[in-house]
């Protein structure tokens, strides 16, 4: 298979990215066959696939424009993947110039290209890590240059908590990187489900496809993902589908395909400063 010049050296070709898929569903071009094929066979799982991660951009637009309505201008967005149009930084800056974001990823393409894009932006920066070994991100160069943990900052899990295994245990997790944060954060997430929406047989078809990839698709029900927040106070509407969360213009369309996730914000409890 011949490498596109964007593509670091050392990545497998052969084995199809999240990260790279999540990209194709965005209509992003930094992506290979491999990705395309297997996100072509998620879709025929999952019919209206990209919709729900269109509704989940859509969503972490709002989350930005509730934390900064909030004061909160500091974001740690991990599982950041492959920058196209919209991104975070985009949002957050676009509603207040001074907002810092720091980007976090495992795929070495969505780290290549955030940093292609993010160069001469001195409020935005990208680290190469995992979720799973929060301290490389807490102690990276670029959390510590631009963030600051004695004021509030939001951590964005958007869509990445359903990637990771219970045997990893990303509730332990969560709860690490959030004993890091100050008082009134926010703990921004977004996660699959089969509780609600069209997947009669629980989302297994999807799973089947992703079960190929770098990571598996894990779908858990809204007790399991309000566990996350634990020590936050959830803000209203609560832990909800998608489309629930806030809808710019009233509710949002009811389509069953974007009942196949929840999404929620909780605040860090305790006085601030």
């Amino acid at each position: 298979m011949e490498r596109p010049a964007w593509a670091p050296q050392g990545i497998d070709l052969t084995v199809p990215s999240v990260s790279r898929m999540y990209d194709y569903y965005l209509g992003g071009s930094h992506n290979f066959e491999v990705d395309r094929e297997a996100a072509r066979r998620a879709v025929e799982a999952w019919p209206g696939l990209p919709k729900l991660m269109q509704a989940n951009r859509a969503f972490m637009r709002r989350a930005a424009d509730f934390a900064i309505s909030e004061g909160v201008t500091q974001f740690l967005d991990i599982g950041s993947g492959i920058p196209t149009f919209g991104n975070l930084h985009e949002a957050a800056q676009g509603i207040d110039p001074h907002s810092k974001v720091v980007y976090v990823d495992n795929d070495p393409v969505a780290v290549a290209h955030s940093r292609a894009v993010l160069e001469g932006d001195e409020r935005t920066a990208i680290v190469s890590a995992d979720f799973r070994s929060p301290q490389d991100i807490l102690y990276s160069n670029e959390v510590e240059r631009l963030l600051d943990f004695d004021r509030p900052v939001a951590l964005m899990l958007v869509a990445l908590l359903h990637f990771i295994e219970d045997k990893d245990d990303p509730w332990k997790t969560v709860k690490e990187m959030s004993d890091a944060l100050a008082p009134g954060s926010l703990l921004v997430v977004t996660h699959s489900s089969a509780d609600e929406g069209p997947k009669r047989d629980g989302g297994a078809g999807v799973r089947d496809v992703y079960r190929q990839t770098s990571s598996p698709l894990i779908m858990r029900s809204r007790s399991e993902i309000k566990q996350f927040f634990d020590g936050f106070d959830l803000v209203e509407p609560g832990v909800v589908a998608l489309p629930r969360w806030r809808p710019e213009t009233g509710p949002e369309s009811d389509d069953p395909v974007l009942l196949s996730g929840y999404a929620g914000v909780g605040r860090k409890a305790g006085s601030v400063g």
